[in-house]
């Protein structure tokens, strides 16, 4: 057996060298282990799995069910589902997207339970699509407003294809629709947005 030669000095690590970012191979591999160890009954791995992804995963209930106390439901609610069916995860999937796809249809869940919609909550937008600090107040404001009266599924489709930047076909996986469905929905938000905003850039 041939034997392993040195590490060169000039490339041995040092104490004090900073440890090399991890490659997305080596962050994908990573996941996977905390995935299978939350599987195996880690509440840890699991813990870990939520910090990991609650971030994303506030902004995608918050794009699709608008006001911050909703998507806080739903993203407990997406959460504590996807614990109870981690045993129905296959490895060969990426965990976000399936994670997101739980996500996704709990907020669109929500918005059919919640028919009505407080828009004075809008103001309140931590995470929300569609933020710019340049823009003005009251540009802001129309946004959420114009998202508010989407339909609920062409506001989930609007919110992961232009903020999250899921295709098509990954999208209709997410939301169990054609990909054809999704183009379509995608296309009838944007014209509906620019419809609702145009007033705005006719402005001098």
């Amino acid at each position: 057996m041939t034997p392993t030669p040195p590490v060169p000095p000039a490339l041995a690590a040092r104490p004090d060298a900073p440890a090399a970012p991890a490659t997305p191979s080596q962050e994908l591999a990573a996941e996977l282990a905390l995935v299978l160890a939350a599987q195996r009954g880690s509440a840890d791995a699991f813990g870990h799995l939520v910090r990991r992804h609650s971030e994303r995963a506030y902004a995608v209930a918050r794009g699709i069910v608008l006001t911050h106390e909703d998507a806080e439901d739903v993203v407990q609610e997406a959460f504590l589902h996807a614990y109870k069916a981690l045993d129905r995860f296959r490895p060969e999937q990426p965990f976000g997207a399936w994670l997101h796809r739980i996500v996704a249809n709990a907020a669109l869940d929500n918005t059919r339970r919640r028919k009505v919609r407080n828009t004075d909550e809008l103001h309140d937008v931590h995470a929300a699509p569609f933020r710019d600090p340049a823009v003005s107040r009251d540009l802001r404001e129309r946004l959420q407003v114009a998202l508010a009266t989407l339909p609920p599924r062409q506001r989930a489709v609007l919110v992961l294809h232009d903020v999250e930047g899921y295709k098509h076909a990954e999208i209709g996986g997410l939301l169990d629709i054609p990909e054809g469905t999704a183009r379509s929905d995608l296309f009838h938000a944007r014209a509906a947005m620019r419809r609702a905003l145009s007033p705005l850039r006719e402005t001098p």
